[in-house]
This record gives structure tokens, C-alpha cells and sequence, in this order.
């Protein structure tokens, strides 16, 4: 009977615990040297679990928005591929989320891919470097590198604009804010 009291008891804490989220208030006076008894307060809330700042985004749409993003730059690259001469031994396979672009050893490889635990998509450019882009929810969705707020599609049309030498149009494909 002990057993059982000690492990319930046991239970009862995991579970307190488990649900416990701290929340310290701090009040700090807007004018600290105001004497007046009206002074208004800040209260700032400080918690143990992380809450995202921006918008929670749903899995099916994250999935949604991604695979039509994917394959609409898909498409875009195939018809780039096709119509530009620079460009003959260029290769654009897209499969399970991952984009590659192989524009020859002259001006090397675009990689975009899906990366479904962060709600991201990975730009890996031959010119750029590595990027991630947030998916925003605004204006129909787009995605945005937040270090920079210049969102994917805006970036794709001014690289592959200097390498085919013509001005590309990336307006076209889903999800773009250019």
C-alpha cells in the first residue's frame, strides 16, 4: 500500500511539473521619477516554453504552399533550361521535396529543398551561398530570408537574370512576392 501512495504521489508531482509553466511578472514603472500614485506599469511575462513570435503555420498548409512552390520554380527552371542558349548541358530534376538545378560547371548548382521540422525552404546558390527562408503568410504566402527581407523568388530572378544574361520573370510562380 506504501508502494502505491509513494507512486501515485510520484505521478502527481511528474504531471505537476510537467505542466508547470513559470510565469514571473515584473512591473516597472513607465516614469520612475513621477511620485504620483497613477504611475502605469509594464508587466512583461517571462515563460519556460518557447512561444513562436510569428504565426503558427499548420502542417498541410506549410505542405501545401511548399510542394506548389517547388514545382512551379520546377517549371520555371525547365523552361529557363529550354529557351536559354548559354544553358545547353543544364539539368533540373525535382523529387521528395528537393529541387536540383545543375547549370554546368560554369556556373554551378542550385539547390532548393523543404525542410518540414523548421517550416523552411534551404536555398543553396552557387552565388549567394546558403540561405532559409521563412514562409509568410501575407498576400497569398511567399518566402522571405529574414536576415536580408529579400524573399526567395526576388533573389532566383536577379542571379539567374546575370548568368542567362536576359531579364527572367519569376512573377509568375506560385507563392512569389517579387
Amino acid at each position: 500500500m506504501f508502494r502505491s501512495i509513494l507512486r501515485t504521489s510520484r505521478w502527481l508531482v511528474r504531471k505537476q511539473i510537467n505542466n508547470f509553466t513559470p510565469i514571473v511578472a515584473k512591473q516597472v514603472p513607465v516614469n520612475p521619477v513621477s511620485k504620483n500614485s497613477n504611475t502605469l506599469f509594464i508587466v512583461r511575462k517571462f515563460s519556460a516554453t518557447s512561444q513562436p513570435t510569428d504565426q503558427i503555420i499548420e502542417q498541410a498548409v506549410f505542405e501545401e504552399i511548399c510542394n506548389e512552390t517547388l514545382e512551379s520554380l520546377c517549371e520555371c527552371f525547365e523552361e529557363l533550361v529550354e529557351q536559354a542558349p548559354n544553358l545547353k548541358g543544364a539539368d533540373v530534376t525535382y523529387s521528395d521535396g528537393v529541387l536540383t538545378v545543375s547549370l554546368g560547371s560554369s556556373y554551378g548548382t542550385y539547390v532548393i529543398n523543404r525542410q518540414t521540422p523548421n517550416k523552411q525552404i534551404w536555398l543553396s546558390s552557387p552565388l549567394s551561398g546558403p540561405k532559409r527562408y521563412d514562409l509568410v503568410l501575407k498576400n497569398g504566402g511567399y518566402w522571405l530570408y529574414k536576415h536580408d527581407g529579400v524573399t526567395l523568388h526576388k533573389l532566383l530572378q536577379e542571379e539567374l537574370s546575370k548568368i542567362v544574361e536576359n531579364e527572367i520573370d519569376f512573377k509568375k510562380c506560385s507563392h512569389s512576392l517579387i
